[in-house]
């Protein structure tokens, strides 16, 4: 089943075209890794498929909804936007906690707010539990009344991931994941990534850990300057390389 279809995706701030009629697909399970220079565009691409951004062209379908069409304003009304936005889980490279709030607060508030605003019928009882169910997953059971002060930059992660994870998104989006982590710290996160990814849930990663790419990606994509390159499985865009941008690129990398 396809889950995600992003269809000549651009945006321009100002007259600068960051991204410029990007076009890709993504089955259910399959993780997708982007890889690319910093200001390639990769990061702003995440944050279109979030709706934090809005593209200036491209429609974006999940599950055979359209989401987001540039030229019908009718599906950007900002109420349509916060449910469509329900579909994706963001994990950021700052982790983005709430300084106020333990870890499991920080896991289950968004869902808490949403039973007592949007009356879902779903109990407060039920969401702590999932949201304990989570932080153990993550390896966090002894840290669920720890506030984020009080937990390593790894930690921290895991519990942004956790965040993600509660709202029960289509796709689970992580944006340089690693990046904000002492190196020390970098092989946990990256543990709990590879063990979602091995139940099958379904995930565009934006990294700059290549080996990592390689080994729990089904697709790679390569952007540049706001397009995208090349694509394909690991073994073709790491393995062999038809671009010669892409090559330049690994090259760097492998030193």
């Amino acid at each position: 089943m396809t889950v995600l279809e992003a269809k000549h995706i651009e945006k321009h701030f100002g007259s600068v075209r960051v991204l410029e009629d990007i076009s890709f697909s993504l089955e259910e399970g399959q993780v997708l890794a982007i890889i690319g220079s910093s200001g390639s565009g990769k990061t702003t691409l995440l944050r279109c498929l979030n709706f934090l951004e809005t593209p200036d062209q491209g429609t974006i379908t999940v599950k055979d909804e359209l989401l987001f069409d540039a030229a019908d304003p009718a599906t950007q009304r900002e109420s349509e936007i916060r449910r469509k936005r329900l579909h994706f889980g963001l994990v950021f490279q700052d982790f983005n906690l709430f300084p106020q709030y333990t870890a499991l607060q920080n896991v289950t508030l968004a869902r808490e707010l949403m039973a007592k605003n949007e009356k879902t019928g779903e109990s407060l009882e039920d969401i702590r539990a999932e949201g304990k169910e989570l932080l153990a997953m993550m390896g966090l059971k002894d840290r669920m009344s720890n506030y984020p002060h009080q937990l390593s930059g790894g930690q921290k992660q895991r519990v942004a991931i956790a965040r993600a994870l509660a709202m029960k998104p289509s796709i689970l989006c992580f944006d340089e994941p690693t990046s904000a982590l002492d190196p020390e710290l970098t092989g946990e996160v990256l543990k709990v990534i590879r063990s979602l990814a091995d139940q099958d849930r379904t995930m565009i990663i934006v990294t700059h850990e290549m080996e990592f790419a390689r080994d729990v990606a089904d697709k790679v994509m390569f952007m540049d300057g706001g397009v995208v390159v090349e694509e394909g499985t690991p073994a073709e865009v790491f393995g062999n390389p038809k671009h010669p941008r892409t090559r330049q690129f690994l090259d760097k990398f492998s030193g």
